[in-house]
Formats: structure tokens, sequence, C-alpha cells
């Protein structure tokens, strides 16, 4: 046994402590006084009962149940999926009771960050320029155009030309289409980019003169709009496009911006044992930071709020936000139930090999990055924020198509918390914050942050003004993050609906 902490307990009351290293049969933990002998090998990241659960009452972890033990479980034992089973079932009745507002007060360690004020008043943290396709018919041509203008325009003052594939926008109706349309016409409105080029191809359903309509008023030396099918030459005619969004571009600098302006999106992926005790709490500090310093942070992942959504729903600012949030949670059960899926079934089988037993333990973890602060807004998907504070949008918990909701809501930087890892990034900067240094020792090439220092001495206070730092450098260009230096930003548009 070494002197480093095998193990944590996160509230005194909880049945379970968890190993901080992989624990052998016959490893001992003192909890409270009392010596625990393990039974079994434990992996790092999973439970050890730390004291009798009978059948059929709750484990408690973070001081709340995640589920019910399905046979006596002993102290020592290894608590995971074998032996414990979620209690959340279909629709539940809620009732507003709103917590004490708490003071987010805090100094932060920067006031302002250095950004691209947009003619419109907006403020973006990149100056590029993006090609945005109506369909997915013209995805290579997209792609092509994007390879050209980046060697055409290489030391422009720009940073760089992106495209953003998709397969949608044609056969498809209603609310599906115009789901799709409201998440590009938010990309196209997002102040990262500089100029933008819609491309469509002429004979889809979300055709150029549709989707003005679905974009409403725009800047017309900032958007350029061409149809392929009505030139003889759309690579020609695109790259003469991109050439005056280039110049137009030229126009901006940065300058001091208050941090108030700056809008960050909360999302964790391939998530672990340890991300409810390191860096979901972490990313939580920073929302609390900087909510309290005027800016605003957004939240998805409805179906990873089931099990825990009444911390937040008590957390609403006024009781419209309560009944919103219980419309945003129904609505996705609903979403489940109208496909005949089990609404709880969650977490994924990477979540349970890092550890994650049940969906109420992985809400728990997740809800966290929230922070304290009172939810002021929550956003139908595709809807752009409009209150500052702490949001919520209507997204699922996939990895694309919730960092994409976040982006098209207006988020200037994702903060993406993981325990397994991942190379993904969004059309915007994506943290990859980790949640045990394992992970970030081992995946440099995707980790931008570790907050596995959290269980090896670091103090929260410093590590969140170090992690707040980091994130103006971003905002403000003085840092790339792994997905922009390895060049990886994508979408994913949610789909829910007939393709004809």
């Amino acid at each position: 046994m070494t002197d480093e902490p095998v193990f944590t307990v996160i509230q005194p009351d909880d049945s379970v402590c968890v190993a901080l290293r992989d624990l052998a049969k016959g490893d001992t933990v003192e909890v409270n006084g009392h010596c625990v002998t393990v039974r079994e090998d434990v992996p790092f990241g999973h439970k050890v009962a730390v004291k009798t659960v009978h059948p059929g009452e709750d484990v408690l972890k973070y001081g709340y149940s995640i589920g019910a033990a399905t046979q006596k479980i002993e102290p020592g034992e290894w608590v995971h999926t074998h032996n414990v089973k979620t209690k959340l079932e279909g629709h539940l009745t809620y009732t507003f009771q709103p917590l004490p507002k708490k003071n987010l007060k805090r100094r932060v360690p920067n006031e302002t960050f250095a950004g691209y004020v947009r003619k419109n008043g907006d403020v973006g943290i990149r100056n590029e320029i993006w090609i945005i396709n109506t369909v997915g018919c013209i995805n290579k041509t997209a792609e092509v155009l994007a390879k050209m203008a980046n060697e055409t325009f290489k030391g422009a003052n720009i940073d760089g030309v992106y495209h953003f594939p998709h397969p949608y926008g044609c056969s498809q109706l209603g609310d599906d289409l115009q789901n799709t349309q409201k998440v590009l016409s938010n990309l196209v409105q997002h102040p990262n980019a500089a100029g933008v080029l819609v491309l469509g191809l002429g004979c889809e359903n979300n055709h150029v003169d549709a989707f003005k309509r679905a974009l409403g008023e725009y800047d017309s030396e900032s958007v350029k709009f061409l149809v392929s099918q009505e030139v003889d030459d759309e690579l020609e005619a695109g790259m003469a496009l991109i050439e005056e969004l280039v110049d137009y571009a030229a126009s901006f600098t940065r300058e001091p911006v208050p941090i108030s302006e700056l809008k960050v999106g909360l999302k964790c992926g391939g998530s672990d044992g340890f991300s409810g005790i390191t860096a979901n709490p972490l990313v939580g500090q920073y929302s609390d930071m900087l909510v309290s310093a005027g800016g605003t942070t957004v939240l998805t992942e409805v179906p990873e709020m089931f099990g825990a959504e009444t911390i937040l729903m008590n957390r609403a600012v006024n009781e419209d936000v309560f009944t919103d949030i219980v419309r945003l949670i129904d609505g996705f059960k609903d979403y489940f139930i109208k496909h005949g899926q089990e609404i709880y079934e969650n977490p994924s089988p990477g979540n349970k090999d890092g550890g994650i037993t049940t969906l109420e333990e992985k809400s728990l973890g997740c809800v966290q990055k929230g922070g304290t602060a009172q939810v002021a807004g929550v956003l139908r998907y595709g809807e752009r924020v409009k209150e500052k504070g702490l949001n919520l949008v209507q997204g699922p918990g996939n990895d694309l198509v919730s960092v994409t909701a976040l982006a098209a809501a207006g988020a200037h930087i994702v903060l993406f918390t993981t325990g397994r890892g991942t190379p993904f990034g969004g059309p915007v900067p994506t943290v990859k914050i980790s949640t045990n240094t394992h992970l970030y020792d081992k995946k440099r090439n995707w980790i931008d942050f570790n907050a596995g220092s959290l269980i090896e001495g670091t103090r929260m206070d410093a590590l969140s003004n170090r992690l707040f730092e980091y994130v103006t450098k971003v905002a403000s260009g003085e840092v790339q993050t792994k997905n922009e230096e390895h060049g990886f930003k994508e979408i994913a548009i949610f789909k829910d609906g007939v393709i004809l």
C-alpha cells in the first residue's frame, strides 16, 4: 500500500466509496474510523460498499440514491450493475420548491478577453469563414471549396475556412425540416464566423430561398449565397464569394471585451466514475464564476438529467422557468415513449466500464456541470440563448448532436468533460477536460485540461482559477484547443421525422 489516497467518500452518509486506483482483493480502506477489507478486485473509478445495504434499500452516492440494491451487499463488495438497479420509471409529478438564491459573487482571474466585435454588436472569439451547405448533396463541393480557400488565402487575417457536412436538407418534412433550418441558421449567424458562404444545390426542400426565410435578417457583407445548379462552375463562383468574405473579415481585429460577453457550453461524454468527483464539479465552479461575472453558460443532455432533474427545477429563477424545465424533461420522456424505447436506457457500455452503474448516478454527476447558479432560461432545440446566466437547452446526450446544439444556441466555446476520451470537436473550440490523470497522460493529443489532479491534492479553488484563465486564453486566441489544432470540427443535426 502507498501513502497516496486509494479511495474517496463523497458524502459522509454514502453507502459507497470510489476507488482512486485499482484495488485488489484483500486491500483495506479506512472509512469513518472503520476498516473495510475489499472482497474482490475492483477497477479504479468503481465503487466499493462501506456499509451493509439490504435488498431494495437505496445505495447512496453524492448523498443521493443512485438506485436500489438487488441483493444484500456487504462492506468491501464491488457495487455495480450486478447488484444495483435503477429506481427510475415513467413520468413524475413535480412541485416547485425553490431553493434560497446563493450569492455566487466571486472574484474572477480575468475581467476581459480579446474578442471580435461584429457590426451588430455580437462578439466572436474566432475570425473564421464558414461554408454552411443547405443540403447534404453538396457536402463534397463544400469540402473542396474549403480546401481550395485555405490554400489560396493562407496568411490572410482569418483563422481558417471550414465546412460542416451533414446529410439533411432534402426529403425532410414539417418540424424535422424546420429543426435543420434553425440549427443551420444559427450557425450562419454565429459570431465566431466573420463571413459565411451558404451553399445550396438548387432542388432541395431547404433551397436557398426557403432557407433565407428561415434565416431572417442578415448582413449581405458577411453572408453570401450560391446555388450550384445556377452557375457554370460552382468552384470558381464559390471562390470569388469566399474572397469577398475574406476581405470583409480583414476589417476585424481583436479588442478588449468584458468577460460577461462570453457564452460557454457545458457537456460531458464518455463519463466514468470520476466525472462527478473531478471534472464536472470543476466545470460547475467555472460556470458559477462566469455567471457571477455576468456571463452565460448553457447546459444540455436532457436524458442525462433524468434522476437529478429536481436539483435544476428547484433552482429555477421563477415558476415560469420551473414549468419550462418540467416541459423539457417530460417532452424528452415522451420522445422515448413515442419510439417505444425505455426512458432510462442509460448509461452506455463505456460509462459502465468506467464505473457508472445507473442513470441516477450518471445524472447526479452530469448536472454538477451547471454549478449552483439559478436557472435563468430554457431553450427549445435550435433556439439561441437570450438570458444571461445558466440556461438549459433541449438536446440529447449524443456528443455530436448536443455540442452542435450548444454552438447553435450561441456558445463560443464548449467545455467537454470526459473520463474515456474522444478526439471529437464541434464547430466552436471544444475544450476536452479529463476526469483522471491517466487519460490526460495517455491522450495528450485529445485532452486540453486535466481535472484528475483534484484527487491528487490540488485544491478546487486553485484549479478552477487555472481553468478560468485557460478558457480566457482560448477565447482570446492565445491558445488553440486540440480539436482546432487537428482540424476536427464537425456538426450533427437532431433527426426526428420522416425522410421521403
